[in-house]
C-alpha cells in the first residue's frame, strides 16, 4: 500500500498543472475503455475488424506506422543533444529519449495486435529470410530497442546516483538500476558522455534504416502501384521527423525540466523551426506525388481506363472520406499549424503546431494504408466472388479504435510513469 501510494503522489503531484492533469485522466481514460478492446482481441482474434481478404491491413497498421514515426523522429532530435552536441536542446535528452521508447512500445503493441499468431511474433525475427524487407525490419526493430534502453539508461546514471540514497520507491529504482553505486566522479561523467555519442552515431544511421525500410515495405510492393515509387520511403522518413518533432514540443508544453523561461523559449524557438522546415519539405514532396497523377486524371486523361493508381488518388481526394485529407491533414495538420509557426515562434504557438501536427498525422498514415487497399488490381475483380470477407468497403471497427486507443495510453502510461519514477526531469548533473 505504501508504494501505491508513492506512485499515486509521483503521478499527480501536488505541484500538477491542470494541462498536466488533464493528460494524465485522458490516457488513463482511454487504457481502461480500451482495455476492453485488446481483452475481446486476445480472446476473439480478428473476428470483430472490418478488414477481411482483400484489405487484409487497416487502421492497427496505420497506426503502427503513425507511432514508429513518432519514435523515430523523437530519437532523431536525441542524436542533436548527444551527437551533434546542440546546446541549446541538452536539457531534454533524456525526456526525448523517454518519449522515443514509450512511442516505441506503443508501435510495436499495435503492429503485434495485428498479427493473426501474435504468439509466433518472434518467427520474423529467428526465422527470415535475408531478402525479407520485413525481416530485416523485424531486426531493425530489436536493435533500435536494446539501443535506445541502453543510451536512456547511460543517461540517466549521472542522476540515478542522486536518488539512489533515497529511502522511496523512487530510491529503490534509481539504486537497483544503478547497482548500487552511490559515488560520482568527473572522469565518469566524461566517460558516459562519450558512451552515448557513440551510441547516439550507431542510432541515427539506425533510426533512418528502419524509419526507411518501413516505407520500403510498401515502395517494393510492385502490385499496387499507389505504393511502388521510389519516393515512398523519403516521405516515410520525413514524416517521422516532422511528427517527432511536433510530439516532443506538444509535450515540453506541459512537462518540462525545471529551466528558466529564457531557456525554455530557446528550446521552443529552435524545435518550432525545425518543424516549419519539415512541414514545408513534407508538403512538397507531398505535392510532388499528388500533382502529378491528379493532373493526369483530371485534365488530360480522356481514355477513362481503369488506373488503379489513378483511382487511390481520387478516394483520397473526392472519395467517401475526402474530409479526412482536406480537413484533418491539411487544414488542421499543414495550414493552422503554418499560422502558428509563421505568426510568432513563441512557446504556446510552437505547442498548438506541435500538437495538431502531431496528433492530426495518423489521418495521413491512414491514407496510405487504405486508398491501397481498397482499389481492386483490375476492374472486373469488383463483384466477380462474394462471400465474408470479400469486400472493398473498408471503415475500422469500434473494436479496432479501442486496440488502438489501448496501445496508444499504454505508451503514454510508459511516458508517465518513467517521468514520475525516474530522474528525467533532473537536469542538475547536465549542466
Amino acid at each position: 500500500m505504501q508504494y501505491i501510494q508513492e506512485i499515486k503522489n509521483y503521478i499527480f503531484p501536488q505541484d500538477q498543472t491542470k494541462g498536466q492533469k488533464i493528460l494524465t485522466y485522458l490516457a488513463l481514460i482511454f487504457f481502461i475503455i480500451g482495455l476492453v478492446g485488446f481483452v475481446d482481441r486476445m480472446y476473439n482474434g480478428h473476428t470483430n475488424a472490418n478488414y477481411g481478404s482483400y484489405v487484409p491491413w487497416g487502421l492497427w497498421i496505420a497506426g503502427y506506422l503513425y507511432l514508429i514515426g513518432l519514435s523515430s523522429g523523437v530519437f532523431v532530435m536525441t542524436a542533436l543533444v548527444y551527437v551533434f552536441n546542440v546546446k541549446v536542446l541538452e536539457k531534454i535528452g533524456k525526456m526525448a529519449l523517454l518519449l522515443a521508447l514509450a512511442t516505441l512500445v506503443a508501435a510495436l503493441l499495435t503492429v503485434w495486435s495485428d498479427l493473426g499468431h501474435m504468439d509466433r511474433a518472434w518467427r520474423l525475427s529467428l526465422r527470415t529470410s535475408f531478402q525479407s524487407v520485413m525481416g530485416w525490419m523485424s531486426w531493425l526493430y530489436s536493435s533500435y530497442a536494446i539501443l535506445l534502453t541502453i543510451e536512456l539508461w547511460f543517461a540517466l546514471k549521472p542522476d540515478l546516483v542522486k536518488y539512489s540514497n533515497e529511502n522511496s520507491l523512487r530510491g529503490k529504482i534509481c539504486n537497483f538500476l544503478n547497482f548500487g553505486k552511490k559515488e560520482l566522479t568527473d572522469a565518469d561523467k566524461e566517460k558516459y558522455k562519450r558512451i552515448l555519442k557513440i551510441l547516439g552515431s550507431i542510432g541515427i544511421p539506425l533510426a533512418i534504416s528502419f524509419s526507411g525500410s518501413v516505407g520500403a515495405i510498401f515502395g517494393v510492393v510492385g502490385a499496387r502501384s499507389y505504393w511502388h515509387s521510389g519516393i515512398t520511403p523519403i516521405i516515410f522518413l520525413v514524416g517521422g521527423l516532422l511528427s517527432g518533432s511536433s510530439l516532443l514540443a506538444f509535450i515540453l508544453m506541459f512537462w518540462r525540466p525545471s529551466i528558466s523561461e529564457e531557456e525554455f523559449q530557446n528550446i521552443m524557438k529552435y524545435i518550432g523551426n525545425l518543424m516549419l522546415g519539415l512541414l514545408l519539405f513534407f508538403v512538397l514532396l507531398e505535392w510532388a506525388e499528388f500533382s502529378v497523377i491528379l493532373w493526369k486524371v483530371f485534365l488530360w486523361d480522356t481514355t477513362h481506363v481503369f488506373d488503379p493508381h489513378a483511382e487511390s488518388y481520387k478516394i483520397i481526394v473526392a472519395g467517401p472520406f475526402w474530409w479526412v485529407f482536406w480537413i484533418i491533414h491539411l487544414g488542421f495538420g499543414v495550414i493552422v499549424p503554418l499560422y502558428f509557426l509563421v505568426k510568432e515562434k513563441s512557446p504556446k504557438n510552437v505547442a498548438i503546431a506541435g500538437g495538431l501536427i502531431a496528433f492530426t498525422f495518423i489521418s495521413v498514415r491512414l491514407n496510405i494504408v487504405i486508398p491501397g487497399m481498397v482499389v481492386p488490381l483490375f476492374e472486373e475483380l469488383i463483384g466477380t466472388y462474394a462471400g465474408p470477407g470479400l469486400t472493398f468497403d473498408y471503415v475500422p471497427s469500434l473494436f479496432e479504435w479501442l486496440v488502438f486507443f489501448f496501445t496508444v495510453s499504454l505508451g503514454a502510461w510508459v511516458f508517465i510513469l518513467g517521468k514520475s519514477l525516474l530522474p528525467i526531469m533532473d537536469i542538475e548533473n547536465h549542466q
